[in-house]
């Protein structure tokens, strides 16, 4: 049986990657077939740092469950710029849920916990710490993955096929840059537009809007980091931006800079 590729998963969300491969590294695991239905991947970060490092991750209409102090932590989605604080050395692996993937898992509207970062117990209702215990001492990464795998298969995911279709829709939205408003996509979904709204406020955590916009604002982090110059104005038509200057707001608001700005930073690209 042909080795599984490891997944690409959005590395133009680790925000100014040229500074952060100096202080971290990043694993992208495909996850075993018995999780394969509702995680996309798992990722493994690796850090040794002399001084305190602040990272940024621009986050994504996805739920990560991650092992991280001692806790199995699930981090719904959220609409505020993620930091973390990397000390000495350690790890943290992480389960990222396809979109749509974790209302299974939960058994309940995602929507419940956008914005929140809660221990796994609190959420799914079985206690987290040997698990997180088991992972975060482990040192072989395949021991890692068979822990938290058990532990995210206790939590009883039933079959859904609406979660698929969700997952498929987010898909679409991910890779086709001329997909720029949640019209195009409830036409593609073949519903109206409130119904799309509701079905990822229940599956996804997030509007269908909020899902486009950001990832155009990855597409034009992508570009950024590709070094050279970019024409930030024709890339703002491209990707559905009224003009440069909608571009440049949206971007600072997700980054903290502008677009031309962030790609000249020497820890960019």
């Amino acid at each position: 049986m042909p080795t599984p590729r490891a997944p690409r998963g959005h590395p133009e969300a680790i925000v100014r990657p040229k500074a952060g491969v100096q202080a971290f590294d990043v694993e992208r695991i495909p996850p075993a077939p018995s999780v394969a239905g509702f995680v996309d991947y798992f990722w493994l970060v690796r850090w040794h740092v002399q001084e305190p490092y602040r990272q940024q991750v621009v986050p994504q209409p996805r739920v990560h469950v991650v092992a991280e102090d001692g806790r199995l932590m699930v981090h719904g989605v959220s609409r505020e710029p993620f930091f973390r604080t990397l000390r000495g050395h350690g790890h943290a692996l992480g389960a990222a849920f396809h979109a749509g993937g974790f209302r299974p898992v939960l058994g309940r509207g995602v929507g419940s916990i956008s914005g929140t970062v809660r221990p796994a117990e609190d959420v799914l209702g079985i206690d987290d710490r040997e698990a997180a215990g088991s992972v975060l001492q482990e040192q072989d990464s395949a021991a890692m993955l068979r822990r938290f795998g058990a532990y995210l298969l206790a939590a009883g995911p039933r079959p859904d096929p609406t979660a698929r279709e969700v997952t498929d829709l987010v898909a679409q939205a991910e890779r086709r840059a001329d997909i720029t408003r949640a019209e195009q996509l409830a036409q593609e979904a073949g519903m109206g537009l409130r119904s799309l709204q509701r079905l990822f406020t229940e599956y996804v955590g997030v509007g269908p809007k909020w899902v486009i916009q950001r990832f155009r604002i990855l597409d034009a982090a992508a570009a950024a980091h590709a070094g050279g110059s970019t024409d930030w104005a024709a890339l703002a038509a491209e990707l559905g931006f009224s003009d440069q200057a909608h571009l440049t707001r949206a971007f600072t608001r997700v980054v903290g800079t502008p677009p031309a700005t962030y790609q000249r930073d020497p820890a960019t690209s």
